[in-house]
């Protein structure tokens, strides 16, 4: 049997649109009030953190964190929190470092449960952990 090309383009597409269903259910689950960003690591590059934060029934909202190369980690969580208070909605969400190196985002009474991903990051020797609480 020989299928055409465009056979097989099609199949990958629903393929691909299967995983990406799949995925937004799964994401459902990642839904809280509350989470902590464990930074480890110096920055042994410049380079950028990318968080999106994603209100419960409300748009992405896409953060940049510049860090240049020789920040601490200390000093990276810190620089997280002044971008994510000057670029996330300040009545929706409260930012603050605890222990150092930790960042905890947590929504404001009353306002939607939310999701937080590091979706990426290019400061090299720079590890962040995200973990709902």
């Amino acid at each position: 049997m020989n299928i055409s090309k465009s056979s097989r383009l099609a199949a990958a597409g629903i393929a691909l649109l299967a995983g990406l269903v799949l995925s937004t259910q799964s994401m459902a689950s990642d839904l809280s009030n509350k989470f902590r960003l464990e930074c480890s690591g110096g920055a042994d590059s410049d380079g950028v953190v990318t968080i999106v934060v994603t209100p419960d029934g409300g748009e992405p909202i896409e953060t940049l964190t510049e860090v240049k190369k020789g920040t601490s980690e200390n000093h990276v969580a810190k620089a997280i929190v002044e971008a994510l208070k000057a670029q996330l909605p300040k009545d929706q969400f409260h930012i603050e470092r605890d222990d150092g190196e930790d960042v905890l985002v947590k929504r404001h009474l009353g306002e939607a449960r939310f999701r937080l991903a590091v979706t990426s990051l290019t400061v090299k020797g720079v590890r962040i952990k995200v973990k709902k609480e």
